[in-house]
C-alpha cells in the first residue's frame, strides 16, 4: 500500500448541534480537494491482541486482495456520509476525524468511488450514527458498571476519539484489520486519543477464534459489557448467528448489545418487516437475547426531523437486546463456586464423624 498522507489535526468540533427540523436531504455541502497518487471457531470456552498501534492483524488468513479493497471503499464511503454531515449548518453529529480519514490514498480507484449520493441509505446512516452515539453515552453516563465497550465497526469508526468516555473505560474495536491498520496509520499525529484513563484495543475480525481473542484482550465476562454494531461487514444470515454466539457466550448476563442490523442478501425472498422483525427475534432469542426495534421514523421525530425515505424500503433495522443467559464466564465461576461449597461441606462432615 502506498505511503499515507499526513494531515495536521483537524480544527476543534463546532458547537453542539441544535434541534431545530429539517429534512436529512439537504444538498451535499462542498467536496474536500481531490486526494489521489495511487469467524470463527463456535466453541463456548473463555480466553490480548494488539492494541492501536500494532502492526498486522494475527490470526486466520487475511481476505484476497480484492475483497480488502472492497471493504476499505465501503468504509471510506461511511466515513465521506459523517464528513459531510459534520460541515452542515446543523449537524446531526460531528466527526472531526473523517476528513483525516478520506485523505487516504486509494490505489487504481477513482474518488467518485466514494460518492455518498450512490450510497442508497446515506440518510439512515446518518440518522443511525447520531441514535448510537446518543444511546451509548446515555447508557455509560447512568451506569457506574459498564466499562467494557464492544464496537462492532467497519474499521474506520472514529467513537473511541470523538466520544467521552468514563474513566477506566476499554473500547474493544472488532473490525477487518486491514483497514483498522490504514486509519490507525492515517489519524497518527492528528491529536485523535481516546478519553484519559481509557483504552483501545483491536481484535481482527479475521482472526481464527474471535471469542478467543477478545479474551486475550482482556475481556471479562464477569462484567457487564456494550455491545455496539455498525458497519461491521455481516454478508450473511449466519454471519450475524455466528457473531451472536460470540457474544452470547462473553456477555455477561444483564449486558446490552444495540445497532443497526444490515440487509442479508441471502435472503431467499423478500419478506414484509413484521414477519423479517418475528424471525429475527426468534434468532437473538436462541441466543439468549430479548431484542426490540427501534423506527427510524420515531428517531427522526425525536430530533425534530423529517425522514424523506420511509424506513422500510432501506432494509435495515434499529435494534436494542438484552442479554438474559450467563456468559461461559460466569457459568464457570458458579461452578467453582458450588464446588468450594461442597468440598467445605464434605470435610464439616468428615469432622463430625
Amino acid at each position: 500500500m502506498p505511503a499515507l498522507q499526513r494531515l495536521a489535526a483537524p480544527p476543534p468540533p463546532p458547537a453542539a448541534p441544535s434541534a431545530r427540523r429539517r429534512s436529512l436531504t439537504l444538498p451535499p455541502p462542498p467536496r474536500l480537494p481531490h486526494c489521489s497518487s495511487s469467524w470463527n471457531s463456535r466453541r463456548r470456552s473463555p480466553l490480548r491482541p494488539s492494541a492501536t498501534d500494532a502492526g498486522a492483524p494475527r490470526g486466520g488468513p487475511l481476505p484476497e486482495p480484492e475483497e480488502v479493497d472492497q471493504l476499505l471503499l465501503t468504509a471510506l464511503r461511511a466515513a465521506r456520509i459523517r464528513d459531510e454531515e459534520s460541515r452542515r449548518s446543523d449537524p446531526l453529529f460531528i466527526d472531526p476525524y473523517a476528513a483525516v480519514l478520506l485523505s487516504h490514498d486509494v490505489a487504481h480507484h477513482d474518488m467518485g468511488y466514494l460518492d455518498s449520493q450512490a450510497v442508497p441509505w446515506q440518510d439512515h446512516y446518518r440518522l443511525t450514527t447520531r441514535y448510537i452515539d446518543d444511546k451509548i453515552q446515555n447508557l455509560i453516563n447512568n451506569s457506574e458498571d459498564i466499562r467494557q465497550i464492544v464496537l462492532l465497526t467497519d474499521g474506520m469508526d472514529t467513537r473511541p476519539y470523538r466520544l467521552n468516555w468514563p474513566r477506566l473505560s476499554v473500547i474493544y474495536d472488532v473490525s477487518p484489520g486491514k483497514v483498522f491498520t490504514a486509519a490507525t496509520q492515517q489519524l497518527r499525529g492528528t491529536g485523535a486519543k481516546v478519553s484519559r484513563n481509557c483504552v483501545l484495543l483491536h481484535t481482527s475480525l479475521e482472526s481464527h477464534d474471535l471469542q478467543a481473542g477478545l479474551s486475550k484482550s482482556g475481556f471479562n465476562g464477569n462484567r457487564l459489557s456494550l455491545w455496539v454494531l455498525q458497519g461491521l461487514p455481516l454478508s450473511t444470515t449466519t454471519s450475524l448467528e455466528n457473531l451472536l454466539f460470540v457474544i452470547s457466550n462473553l456477555a455477561m448476563k444483564g449486558s446490552i448489545f444495540i445497532g443497526e442490523l444490515p440487509h442479508f442478501p441471502d435472503c431467499k425472498a423478500p419478506m414484509d418487516m413484521g414477519l423479517e422483525q418475528d424471525n429475527l427475534e426468534k434468532l437473538f432469542f436462541t441466543h439468549g437475547f430479548r431484542i426490540s426495534f427501534v423506527q427510524y421514523d420515531n428517531v427522526a421525530k425525536g430530533i425534530g426531523l423529517d425522514l424523506a425515505t420511509p424506513w422500510e424500503q432501506c432494509g435495515r433495522m434499529l435494534f436494542v437486546a438484552e442479554q438474559l443467559r450467563l456468559s461461559d464466564a460466569q457459568t464457570e465461576s458458579f461452578r467453582i463456586h458450588f464446588g468450594r461449597m461442597e468440598e467445605d461441606a464434605d470435610e464439616e462432615g468428615f469432622e463430625e464423624l
